[in-house]
Protein backbone atom coordinates (compact mmCIF):
# COMPACT_ATOMS: atom_id res chain seq x y z
CA UNK A 1 0.00 0.00 0.00
CA UNK A 2 1.39 3.38 -0.95
CA UNK A 3 2.07 5.63 2.03
CA UNK A 4 1.71 9.43 2.08
CA UNK A 5 5.47 10.06 1.96
CA UNK A 6 5.96 7.94 -1.17
CA UNK A 7 7.24 10.21 -3.94
CA UNK A 8 6.61 7.58 -6.63
CA UNK A 9 2.82 7.93 -6.62
CA UNK A 10 0.54 10.99 -6.84
CA UNK A 11 -0.92 11.94 -3.50
CA UNK A 12 -4.59 12.44 -2.70
CA UNK A 13 -4.87 15.54 -0.53
CA UNK A 14 -7.62 17.43 1.27
CA UNK A 15 -6.92 21.04 2.26
CA UNK A 16 -9.17 23.17 4.46
CA UNK A 17 -8.90 26.93 4.28
CA UNK A 18 -7.96 26.32 0.65
CA UNK A 19 -9.34 29.57 -0.74
CA UNK A 20 -6.81 31.94 0.80
CA UNK A 21 -3.44 32.38 2.46
CA UNK A 22 -1.42 29.39 3.64
CA UNK A 23 -4.10 26.92 2.55
CA UNK A 24 -4.11 28.29 -0.99
CA UNK A 25 -0.31 28.31 -1.17
CA UNK A 26 -0.27 24.70 0.04
CA UNK A 27 -2.74 23.72 -2.70
CA UNK A 28 -0.41 25.22 -5.30
CA UNK A 29 2.56 23.29 -3.92
CA UNK A 30 0.70 19.97 -4.01
CA UNK A 31 -0.68 20.76 -7.47
CA UNK A 32 2.82 21.11 -8.85
CA UNK A 33 3.49 17.58 -7.59
CA UNK A 34 0.58 16.23 -9.64
CA UNK A 35 -1.61 15.48 -6.61
CA UNK A 36 -5.35 14.88 -6.61
CA UNK A 37 -6.92 17.62 -4.51
CA UNK A 38 -10.16 18.24 -2.67
CA UNK A 39 -10.47 21.86 -1.60
CA UNK A 40 -12.54 22.98 1.39
CA UNK A 41 -13.50 26.50 2.44
CA UNK A 42 -16.73 28.37 3.09
CA UNK A 43 -17.05 30.24 -0.23
CA UNK A 44 -17.40 28.53 -3.59
CA UNK A 45 -16.26 31.52 -5.68
CA UNK A 46 -12.75 31.69 -4.21
CA UNK A 47 -12.50 27.89 -4.12
CA UNK A 48 -13.16 27.76 -7.85
CA UNK A 49 -10.36 30.30 -8.40
CA UNK A 50 -8.00 28.16 -6.35
CA UNK A 51 -9.09 25.06 -8.27
CA UNK A 52 -8.36 26.76 -11.59
CA UNK A 53 -4.86 27.69 -10.37
CA UNK A 54 -4.29 24.11 -9.21
CA UNK A 55 -5.32 22.62 -12.56
CA UNK A 56 -3.02 25.04 -14.38
CA UNK A 57 -0.18 24.05 -12.04
CA UNK A 58 -0.53 20.36 -12.91
CA UNK A 59 -2.90 18.78 -10.38
CA UNK A 60 -4.18 15.37 -11.46
CA UNK A 61 -7.74 16.07 -10.25
CA UNK A 62 -9.31 18.96 -8.38
CA UNK A 63 -12.65 18.93 -6.57
CA UNK A 64 -14.19 21.80 -4.63
CA UNK A 65 -16.37 21.22 -1.59
CA UNK A 66 -17.69 24.39 0.06
CA UNK A 67 -17.99 23.69 3.78
CA UNK A 68 -17.48 25.29 7.17
CA UNK A 69 -15.16 23.16 9.32
CA UNK A 70 -17.36 23.84 12.34
CA UNK A 71 -20.12 21.84 10.58
CA UNK A 72 -19.32 18.21 11.44
CA UNK A 73 -21.65 16.78 8.79
CA UNK A 74 -20.14 18.97 6.06
CA UNK A 75 -16.63 17.93 7.08
CA UNK A 76 -17.58 14.25 7.00
CA UNK A 77 -19.11 14.70 3.55
CA UNK A 78 -15.91 16.33 2.26
CA UNK A 79 -13.69 13.54 3.59
CA UNK A 80 -15.93 10.78 2.27
CA UNK A 81 -16.13 12.51 -1.11
CA UNK A 82 -12.33 12.57 -1.31
CA UNK A 83 -12.08 8.88 -0.44
CA UNK A 84 -14.82 7.93 -2.92
CA UNK A 85 -13.35 9.93 -5.79
CA UNK A 86 -9.63 9.29 -5.21
CA UNK A 87 -9.80 5.78 -3.72
CA UNK A 88 -7.86 6.80 -0.62
CA UNK A 89 -6.77 9.88 1.30
CA UNK A 90 -3.05 10.38 1.90
CA UNK A 91 -2.75 13.86 3.36
CA UNK A 92 -5.08 16.30 5.11
CA UNK A 93 -3.92 19.87 5.74
CA UNK A 94 -6.02 21.91 8.15
CA UNK A 95 -5.39 25.60 7.43
CA UNK A 96 -8.86 27.07 8.02
CA UNK A 97 -8.87 29.93 10.54
CA UNK A 98 -10.41 33.32 11.24
CA UNK A 99 -9.12 36.11 13.49
CA UNK A 100 -10.45 38.88 15.72
CA UNK A 101 -8.77 41.83 17.41
CA UNK A 102 -9.93 43.53 20.59
CA UNK A 103 -9.96 43.15 24.35
CA UNK A 104 -11.85 40.08 25.52
CA UNK A 105 -14.44 42.33 27.13
CA UNK A 106 -15.01 44.17 23.82
CA UNK A 107 -15.22 41.25 21.37
CA UNK A 108 -18.84 40.06 21.06
CA UNK A 109 -19.42 36.54 22.30
CA UNK A 110 -20.57 35.29 18.90
CA UNK A 111 -17.31 36.48 17.29
CA UNK A 112 -15.12 35.14 20.08
CA UNK A 113 -16.76 31.73 19.95
CA UNK A 114 -16.53 31.53 16.14
CA UNK A 115 -12.78 32.17 16.24
CA UNK A 116 -12.29 29.47 18.87
CA UNK A 117 -14.69 27.04 17.20
CA UNK A 118 -12.88 27.24 13.85
CA UNK A 119 -9.58 26.19 15.38
CA UNK A 120 -10.67 23.86 18.14
CA UNK A 121 -13.92 22.23 17.04
CA UNK A 122 -12.92 22.44 13.37
CA UNK A 123 -9.80 20.41 14.13
CA UNK A 124 -11.79 17.93 16.21
CA UNK A 125 -14.42 17.52 13.47
CA UNK A 126 -11.71 16.83 10.94
CA UNK A 127 -9.88 14.36 13.19
CA UNK A 128 -13.05 12.39 13.96
CA UNK A 129 -13.58 11.74 10.26
CA UNK A 130 -10.01 11.58 8.95
CA UNK A 131 -8.31 9.39 11.55
CA UNK A 132 -10.66 6.40 11.07
CA UNK A 133 -9.83 6.55 7.34
CA UNK A 134 -6.12 6.62 8.14
CA UNK A 135 -6.53 3.74 10.60
CA UNK A 136 -8.20 1.61 7.97
CA UNK A 137 -5.46 2.46 5.47
CA UNK A 138 -2.78 2.20 8.19
CA UNK A 139 -1.27 5.27 6.60
CA UNK A 140 -1.95 8.99 6.31
CA UNK A 141 -0.78 12.37 7.50
CA UNK A 142 -2.80 15.11 9.20
CA UNK A 143 -0.95 18.45 9.22
CA UNK A 144 -2.43 21.29 11.26
CA UNK A 145 -1.43 24.93 10.80
CA UNK A 146 -0.78 26.17 14.31
CA UNK A 147 0.65 29.57 15.29
CA UNK A 148 3.27 31.27 17.42
CA UNK A 149 0.25 32.41 19.46
CA UNK A 150 -0.35 28.78 20.42
CA UNK A 151 2.62 29.14 22.81
CA UNK A 152 2.57 32.80 23.88
CA UNK A 153 -0.12 35.37 24.64
CA UNK A 154 -0.83 38.87 23.35
CA UNK A 155 -3.31 41.55 24.39
CA UNK A 156 -6.11 42.33 21.93
CA UNK A 157 -5.87 38.80 20.52
CA UNK A 158 -7.49 36.80 23.29
CA UNK A 159 -9.90 34.87 21.08
CA UNK A 160 -7.14 33.81 18.68
CA UNK A 161 -4.79 32.91 21.54
CA UNK A 162 -7.50 30.77 23.17
CA UNK A 163 -8.23 29.16 19.80
CA UNK A 164 -4.61 28.27 19.07
CA UNK A 165 -3.64 27.16 22.58
CA UNK A 166 -6.64 24.83 22.58
CA UNK A 167 -5.91 23.58 19.09
CA UNK A 168 -2.28 22.77 19.89
CA UNK A 169 -3.35 20.89 23.02
CA UNK A 170 -5.74 18.87 20.89
CA UNK A 171 -3.04 18.18 18.30
CA UNK A 172 -0.68 16.86 21.00
CA UNK A 173 -3.46 14.59 22.24
CA UNK A 174 -4.08 13.28 18.73
CA UNK A 175 -0.37 12.56 18.39
CA UNK A 176 -0.51 10.47 21.56
CA UNK A 177 -3.65 8.64 20.45
CA UNK A 178 -2.13 7.56 17.13
CA UNK A 179 1.12 6.16 18.51
CA UNK A 180 -0.19 2.64 17.86
CA UNK A 181 -0.07 3.28 14.10
CA UNK A 182 3.48 3.84 12.78
CA UNK A 183 2.17 4.85 9.35
CA UNK A 184 -0.20 7.53 10.66
CA UNK A 185 1.25 10.93 11.52
CA UNK A 186 -0.12 14.12 13.04
CA UNK A 187 2.12 17.17 12.66
CA UNK A 188 1.78 20.85 13.48
CA UNK A 189 3.44 23.76 11.66
CA UNK A 190 3.69 26.99 13.65
CA UNK A 191 4.22 30.19 11.65
CA UNK A 192 4.75 33.68 13.01
CA UNK A 193 3.79 36.66 10.85
CA UNK A 194 2.74 35.58 7.34
CA UNK A 195 1.79 37.77 4.38
CA UNK A 196 -1.82 36.63 3.97
CA UNK A 197 -5.22 38.39 3.94
CA UNK A 198 -6.32 36.94 7.32
CA UNK A 199 -5.24 40.05 9.23
CA UNK A 200 -7.28 42.66 7.36
CA UNK A 201 -10.13 40.20 6.77
CA UNK A 202 -10.47 39.63 10.50
CA UNK A 203 -12.94 41.17 12.91
CA UNK A 204 -11.65 44.15 14.85
CA UNK A 205 -12.82 45.94 17.96
CA UNK A 206 -9.44 47.62 18.50
CA UNK A 207 -9.99 50.63 16.23
CA UNK A 208 -7.61 49.40 13.54
CA UNK A 209 -7.20 46.43 11.25
CA UNK A 210 -4.49 43.90 11.95
CA UNK A 211 -1.23 43.30 10.14
CA UNK A 212 1.39 40.52 10.39
CA UNK A 213 4.13 41.20 12.95
CA UNK A 214 7.71 41.26 11.73
CA UNK A 215 9.50 39.27 10.45
CA UNK A 216 6.90 38.58 7.77
CA UNK A 217 7.09 35.34 5.78
CA UNK A 218 5.43 34.43 2.51
CA UNK A 219 2.56 31.94 2.50
CA UNK A 220 4.60 29.81 0.11
CA UNK A 221 7.42 29.53 2.63
CA UNK A 222 5.00 28.09 5.18
CA UNK A 223 3.58 25.78 2.50
CA UNK A 224 7.10 24.42 1.92
CA UNK A 225 7.30 23.64 5.63
CA UNK A 226 3.96 21.81 5.35
CA UNK A 227 5.15 19.58 2.50
CA UNK A 228 8.42 18.89 4.30
CA UNK A 229 6.43 17.21 7.07
CA UNK A 230 5.53 14.38 4.70
CA UNK A 231 9.10 13.10 4.85
CA UNK A 232 9.93 14.46 8.30
CA UNK A 233 6.86 14.26 10.55
CA UNK A 234 7.19 16.47 13.63
CA UNK A 235 5.09 17.12 16.70
CA UNK A 236 5.58 20.85 16.14
CA UNK A 237 7.88 22.67 13.74
CA UNK A 238 8.44 26.42 13.92
CA UNK A 239 8.14 28.29 10.63
CA UNK A 240 9.76 31.56 11.65
CA UNK A 241 13.25 32.38 12.91
CA UNK A 242 11.96 34.70 15.65
CA UNK A 243 9.48 32.18 17.10
CA UNK A 244 11.89 30.39 19.48
CA UNK A 245 13.17 33.74 20.80
CA UNK A 246 9.65 35.00 21.51
CA UNK A 247 8.64 31.72 23.17
CA UNK A 248 11.79 31.75 25.32
CA UNK A 249 11.09 35.33 26.41
CA UNK A 250 7.50 34.45 27.32
CA UNK A 251 8.59 31.47 29.43
CA UNK A 252 11.82 32.72 31.01
CA UNK A 253 11.16 36.44 31.49
CA UNK A 254 7.39 36.79 31.92
CA UNK A 255 7.49 40.22 33.61
CA UNK A 256 9.63 41.69 30.82
CA UNK A 257 7.51 39.99 28.17
CA UNK A 258 4.27 41.36 29.65
CA UNK A 259 5.70 44.89 29.82
CA UNK A 260 6.79 44.85 26.17
CA UNK A 261 4.16 42.81 24.33
CA UNK A 262 1.36 45.39 24.46
CA UNK A 263 3.31 48.37 23.07
CA UNK A 264 5.06 46.19 20.48
CA UNK A 265 1.76 44.70 19.31
CA UNK A 266 0.22 48.12 18.81
CA UNK A 267 3.21 49.21 16.72
CA UNK A 268 3.91 46.05 14.74
CA UNK A 269 0.63 44.09 14.63
CA UNK A 270 -2.01 46.78 14.07
CA UNK A 271 -2.14 48.71 10.80
CA UNK A 272 -1.57 52.40 11.56
CA UNK A 273 -3.03 53.39 8.18
CA UNK A 274 -6.25 51.35 8.45
CA UNK A 275 -8.53 52.75 11.14
CA UNK A 276 -11.84 50.92 11.44
CA UNK A 277 -14.96 50.98 13.51
CA UNK A 278 -16.18 47.70 15.02
CA UNK A 279 -16.56 45.07 12.30
CA UNK A 280 -17.10 41.32 12.26
CA UNK A 281 -14.88 40.94 9.18
CA UNK A 282 -15.04 37.46 7.69
CA UNK A 283 -15.48 35.68 11.00
CA UNK A 284 -19.13 34.75 10.50
CA UNK A 285 -19.25 34.62 6.69
CA UNK A 286 -16.83 34.35 3.81
CA UNK A 287 -15.50 37.44 2.00
CA UNK A 288 -14.51 35.84 -1.32
CA UNK A 289 -13.36 39.02 -3.06
CA UNK A 290 -10.68 39.61 -0.42
CA UNK A 291 -9.32 36.06 -0.60
CA UNK A 292 -5.87 35.58 -2.12
CA UNK A 293 -2.66 33.68 -1.52
CA UNK A 294 -0.74 36.80 -0.48
CA UNK A 295 -1.70 39.87 1.50
CA UNK A 296 -0.59 43.49 1.26
CA UNK A 297 2.84 43.10 2.75
CA UNK A 298 6.17 41.79 1.54
CA UNK A 299 6.98 38.32 2.83
CA UNK A 300 10.19 36.40 2.40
Amino acid sequence: MTGPADRTAPLSVLVTGASSGIGRATVQRFARRGSSLLLVARGREALEETAREAREAGAAQVLVCPADVTDADAVENAVQTAVARFGRLDVVVHAAQVMAYGRVEDVPGEIYEAVVDTALHGTANLARTVLPVFREQRAGHLIVISSLLAEVTAPLMGSYVAAKWGQLGLVRTLQQETRDLPGVHVSAVSPGGVNTPIYYQGATYAGRAGRPPIPVYSADRVARAVLARLERPRRLVQSGIANPVVVAGFRLFPAVYDALVGPLLRVFALASDDERGPTEGNVLRSQPRANATDGRWRGF
